[in-house]
């Protein structure tokens, strides 16, 4: 696999260095890819998603959804079984788990359902008023300058 070096991305930028971190790690190769437990993930929407990840064998008591500093981290834990088992195979895994997954700012987990071996969770983008793009209207003439950035602030908000 290519290494690909991100310093350009560092002198040309600010405030990018969530994203270039998370290349970095994504493009690692010190991590382990993780394949249990299997997951999909699908749009359902303009600003919406799903992941489903197939957590058959555990209950509902057994799986914990948390949402941690822009990280969906989903962990799986078995309970121990009352009375000891022989097996003769065992093809089931039914290990303890912790997957994460990365989310873009003002991503959140709407729900988490479970249901007939799968789990669900329902993520939405939901971005602040503040945050989102606003029309300026055009006055004609020049603004007052000795009046100051000020008289330029009142007069916006009186447009709104």
């Amino acid at each position: 696999m290519r290494n690909f070096d991100l310093a350009p991305l560092y002198r040309a930028t600010v405030g990018f260095d969530q994203i270039a971190d998370m290349m970095d790690r994504v493009l690692s190769n010190d991590t382990p890819s993780q394949s249990y437990p299997p997951y999909n993930i699908e749009k359902t929407g303009e600003q919406a998603w799903r992941i489903s990840l197939a957590v058959a064998g555990f209950a509902e008591a057994d799986l914990t959804v948390e949402l941690r500093q822009n990280a969906l981290i989903v962990t799986g834990k078995k309970t121990e079984d009352k009375e000891p088992r022989v097996y003769l195979h065992r093809g089931i895994a039914n290990r303890a788990f912790e997957r994460r997954f990365q989310l873009a700012d003002h991503v959140r987990a709407l729900s988490a359902t479970h249901q007939d071996g799968m789990l669900h969770i329902d993520l939405i983008r939901e971005v602040p008023e503040a945050l989102k793009p606003r029309r300026i209207q055009i006055a004609s003439g020049s603004p007052d300058v000795a009046a100051g950035p000020n008289a330029l602030i009142d007069a916006e908000t009186s447009v709104n």
